[in-house]
């Protein structure tokens, strides 16, 4: 007896491994002569806030035909409370940048030049549509 039942559809092609950016774009950054395309800065947000936030901005960036965006995650060096953790959309935001979700649009990403926030901050290079 046939099984009427649909067949699966066939997996997805994996997404090739978040590679850094190239160096022609990496130089003009740090130099100054190539600008970042679109800017969000994720300070003061709550994690979940953040993640909405950045996904949005990534989805719209994508749409707009940028290549190269600067996210400003802060350092995580302030707070009140001694015992809390520092530096949580710092570490997550690479995480974040990691998933499914998201490596559909990002073709890599590295720590920022000093000017753009350097280790607060992060360019991620954009899939093209």
């Amino acid at each position: 007896a046939r099984s009427t039942a649909p067949s699966a559809p066939p997996p997805a092609a994996p997404l090739p491994p978040l590679a850094p950016l190239e160096r022609r774009v990496r130089t003009g950054l740090r130099r100054g002569s190539r600008s970042v395309d679109a800017v969000i800065d994720l300070h003061g947000l709550r994690q979940a806030e953040a993640h909405a936030a950045l996904i949005g901005f990534l989805h719209r960036s994508r749409a707009a035909g940028h290549a190269v965006v600067l996210v400003v995650t802060g350092k995580g060096v302030g707070g009140d409370d001694p015992y809390a953790e520092r530096g949580v959309l710092r570490r997550s935001v690479p995480h974040w940048l990691r998933l499914p979700e998201l490596r559909s649009l990002v073709l890599g990403f590295e720590e920022a030049a000093h000017h753009h926030g350097g280790g607060g901050a992060l360019y991620i290079r954009l899939r093209r549509r």
